[in-house]
């Protein structure tokens, strides 16, 4: 290793990123200023831990074509310069590869701005740094990326609100937030955390990296990306102005990422407080609210973090919002549509290691019928995969015979000219596919593995 600087160094374990040293004294951070520090975030032992967890989480590579099998010999070769160059001020990170997917409300594309595996092992690096000192500040309410806390815990608290009389939501969208984030804002709130200028400095030139796309770079004067191990942390310390604002008001709210539930006790109190934080919002962080989304409304009405709640003679149950269950449909169509030419075995494994997550993620559910619905609805789709591939009459003509099926009923189905899901839906073809035949095939079902979560709440 070359010279180091005073104090910044540190013994670190074997086979990582350094070569071992002879330890050197670095003492407990006396604050948050000696704990939040660039001498700190480049600590070797801090660097070896950021480097491997951006290993662990693997990651496509970025404008570098670097991958992360290829992070740690390069890092080996050209360390002593990159952390000189931190320490100076002279580092610049690259542009971050922009990457569009799918938003999952289906409401166009959401933006990703991959950073090379150089620059995400940095960050994770000040994320180690900064996130032990700043996250216990944030408030109760908050609960989006946030170690110790999860989507789950926000659904309760938003459903115990409601059992508490607070039954009318004011539900926040906030306008392209991640692309709409104001850097002088963010950094201005940043600073008042953060006194180490240059890692202040790393931090602003994060967010301004140009983003490039068909092999432009393009300059970001706003924005935050998702795809960086800081995005999350940025994002949380602005709106956590927000969370204190909400809380010196008095009002029961939860937020989760820029997601946001206030809860009101009527409708003239839900557009009141609307009508207040757009102004807020706009006034003092420079965002807007996404009017076509958000809404003041009965919390039945809405949805948050995938759930809903019920209505009626039992109201305030935990339930899978609609559409919800239409987006795991729409993304079971696409493998049911693979499946017609393949072996059913593998069209249920490939269901399995979908719904398996995603009924893990609805297990708060109160409402069994929820999944029972969509087990009838997969073992219909899956009937209408085999009887595709009975494509013979003959030959589906035997299966329902071998049945049990009266014979002129078989013979009728067999050389039908209906369509599938119709027929697919018949007792007939049910007795001649019964549900013990799909789980031998490997089909399980969703309403049993829920019942087994539940036991385990």
């Amino acid at each position: 290793m070359p010279k180091r600087r005073s104090g910044a160094a540190g013994s670190t374990r074997q086979l990582g990123l350094f070569e071992r040293q002879a330890p050197t004294a670095w003492g407990e951070p006396d604050g948050t200023e000696t704990a939040i520090s660039m001498e700190r975030a480049l600590r070797e032992e801090n660097v070896d831990e950021a480097h491997r967890r951006v290993v662990r989480n693997g990651g496509s590579a970025g404008v570098d074509d670097m991958s992360v099998d290829d992070l740690l010999p390069y890092c080996q070769e050209h360390w002593p310069r990159i952390r000189e160059e931190l320490f100076s001020g002279r580092y610049m990170p690259k542009p971050v590869l922009k990457v569009e997917i799918d938003k999952l409300d289906g409401g166009g594309k959401r933006t990703l701005g991959i950073p090379c595996v150089l620059d995400r092992m940095i960050q994770q690096a000040l994320l180690q740094v900064l996130q032990p000192v700043i996250d216990p500040t944030f408030s109760n309410s908050s609960f989006g990326f946030r170690p110790g806390r999860s989507a789950h815990q926000a659904v309760l608290q938003a459903q115990s609100y409601v059992k508490a009389g607070y039954d009318w939501v004011v539900d926040l969208d906030l306008e392209k937030f991640f692309d709409r984030v104001n850097h002088d804002v963010l950094m201005a709130r940043v600073a008042r955390r953060v006194k180490d200028k240059p890692m202040l400095l790393l931090i602003r030139r994060f967010l301004q990296a140009g983003m490039f796309e068909g092999g432009l770079i393009s300059p970001r004067k706003e924005g935050t990306p998702q795809g960086g191990p800081l995005s999350p942390l940025l994002s949380n310390i602005l709106l956590d102005e927000l969370d204190k604002e909400l809380e010196a008001r008095g009002h029961r709210f939860v937020r989760y990422a820029d997601d946001c539930n206030v809860y009101v006790q009527s409708q003239r109190a839900g557009e009141r407080v609307m009508q207040s934080l757009e102004h807020f919002l706009g006034k003092r962080l420079r965002l807007r609210i996404n009017h076509k989304k958000s809404a003041v409304a009965r919390p039945y009405e809405r949805s948050f973090l995938g759930y809903s709640l019920t209505r009626g003679q039992k109201p305030d149950r935990l339930r899978v919002a609609p559409k919800s269950i239409r987006r795991l449909k729409d993304r079971l169509r696409k493998e049911f549509r693979k499946g017609r030419g393949r072996k059913l075995a593998s069209t249920c494994d490939t269901l399995a290691r979908t719904t398996r997550g995603w009924v893990a993620y609805f297990k708060l559910a109160e409402t069994p019928s929820n999944f029972d619905v969509l087990d009838k609805w997969l073992r219909h789709r899956l009937r209408c995969i085999l009887w595709r591939q009975w494509k013979n009459p003959r030959t589906r003509l035997r299966h329902l015979r071998n049945a049990g099926v009266e014979p002129r009923l078989a013979a009728g189905l067999a050389w039908s000219g209906r369509g599938t899901w119709p027929i697919a839906a018949t007792s007939a073809v049910n007795r001649a596919i019964p549900n013990a035949m799909l789980e031998a095939h490997g089909f399980q079902s969703l309403l049993r593995e829920y019942q087994r979560l539940r036991r385990s709440i």
